[in-house]
């Protein structure tokens, strides 16, 4: 379908934000997603600047028969929040941030991300579980379950969801609560976008910092599996207050070094910090120990700089059934193939908070204590595409042996094999799947890991 010139013209007469289309100045930069590998061309752009453009721009599409994508901070690896000659929803000027320090809450518009997020909620010595990538959108994060330094005290990001505000398929604004259409609710919580386009969250916010300990010890290679060793051995029996990741990483310095590298961050009493973490920094001969009292805000930027803007990157991931001396050797080994100075292999903890909450709970399923493991493959010239999606896809499948079923929905890609959904919302699909049919019956939102409504 396209669409007609009276239309747009009627469409820009009535929105309150910007509109742009392919052939006006500042498309391209409009149209751009974090993930330099994604290069789609939407028919049209809608900037938000509130709840009643968001309606609008769906019910023009709807009238028009366009796609939608809905974007908020548009770090999605697969580049979901763009399409190509569709409708580009886009909340990223939508930046209202309101704190109540007294109730501990926060009400924030779809276009907040987390480096915003915390400004304002760190002003209070408050903060929510929020990725480790500052720049990263508030929205797409919550919406796939959310993990971050804050998770094995707080949990995921959904579980401090007190709230939203949603814009259904048929134009319709809603407020999702566990009073007020809790089964939305339910589902907003873990289900991604599949539900609506939503204009703001509330969160029930926690006590956190402004001083925490944390950041990056980095060992070198050649000590890498005696590293992930140690990493399986300290964080078996961890306190919640610590989450620690392991990963097999590049020197910022572009040189090209292998490093094995542990970071996390320690949330609980500063009169205890030292003793805490003190077995992680004098573990082995470090070649860099980062790992210092800082701020929390500080430690949510701590990885921006190894993923910029415009970089190319592909990914894959998933959850492993044990952290075997076998695993570390194929992870090392496929490492030592690397084919980037960007591209790393990660493990993600989860525990603590993240598994006492029952998997029928929210949305978001996996709460067993465990470990993600992220391929991030990583470059700057579209030349090294083939080599390095190549690399991404045999380390993968070099590591299929030692993963179970469990897909963390945020990290999934567009050439997912096999049933992606299932993998991503275990057995919460089919409640997904009623949810669906009742608040989007013919699968409007479905650039996204889709859930198919029940028939």
């Amino acid at each position: 379908m396209t669409l007609e010139v009276d239309q747009i013209a009627t469409f820009r007469s009535e929105f309150g934000g910007l509109v742009v289309e392919p052939h006006e100045d500042g498309y391209d930069l409009q149209r751009a997603v974090h993930n330099g590998m994604i290069d789609r061309r939407p028919a049209l752009i809608a900037c938000c600047r509130g709840t009643s453009d968001i309606v609008a721009a769906v019910q023009l599409a709807r009238a028009s028969g366009l796609e939608i994508a809905a974007r908020g901070g548009g770090h999605n690896v697969a580049g979901r929040g763009v399409c190509d000659d569709g409708l580009l929803i886009d909340l990223s000027q939508m930046k209202g941030i309101f704190v109540d320090p007294q109730r501990r809450t926060a009400r924030v518009q779809g276009g907040v991300t987390w480096a915003e997020f915390n400004r304002e909620t760190q002003l209070h010595g408050l903060a929510v579980t929020g990725g480790v990538i500052s720049s990263t959108g508030v929205a797409g994060l919550t919406l796939g379950g959310g993990f971050g330094w804050l998770m094995g005290l707080h949990g995921m990001t959904v579980d401090s969801l007190i709230g939203a505000e949603v814009v259904t398929a048929s134009g319709e604004v809603l407020h999702a609560s566990e009073s007020e259409h809790p089964d939305l609710f339910w589902a907003l919580r873990g289900g991604g976008g599949n539900f609506g386009i939503v204009s703001s969250f509330e969160f029930q916010l926690h006590p956190v910092g402004p001083e925490v300990m944390g950041g990056l010890v980095a060992h070198p290679f050649t000590e890498a599996r005696d590293v992930l060793r140690f990493y399986r051995e300290t964080t078996t029996d961890v306190a919640d207050e610590l989450t620690l990741f392991a990963g097999l990483v590049h020197a910022p310095d572009g040189s090209g070094a292998r490093l094995a590298a542990l970071v996390g961050c320690y949330l609980g009493s500063m009169g205890e910090a030292d003793e805490a973490v003190r077995p992680i920094k004098e573990f082995g001969s470090p070649a860099v120990d980062a790992f210092e009292r800082t701020t929390y805000s500080a430690m949510n930027s701590v990885l921006d700089g190894a993923f910029p803007r415009g970089a190319l990157n592909y990914w894959k991931s998933g959850f492993l059934g044990a952290l075997t001396d076998e695993a570390f050797d194929a992870m090392v080994e496929c490492f030592e193939r690397c084919p980037s100075p960007m591209s790393s292999i990660m493990l993600e903890h989860f525990h603590g908070a993240v598994t006492r909450r029952p998997v029928s709970e929210t949305a978001y399923p996996h709460r067993r204590e465990g470990y993600n493991l992220l391929i991030a493959g990583e470059w700057l010239d579209a030349a090294d595409t083939d080599r390095n999606v190549a690399w991404v896809r045999e380390t993968y499948e070099t590591m299929q042996p030692f993963m179970s079923a469990d897909r963390y929905a945020n990290y999934s890609g567009e050439d997912e094999v096999g049933d992606a959904a299932a993998a991503a919302y275990g057995e919460n699909y089919p409640r997904l799947q009623r949810v669906k049919a009742q608040y989007d019956p013919e699968n409007v939102f479905h650039l996204n890991q889709n859930i198919a409504p029940a028939k």
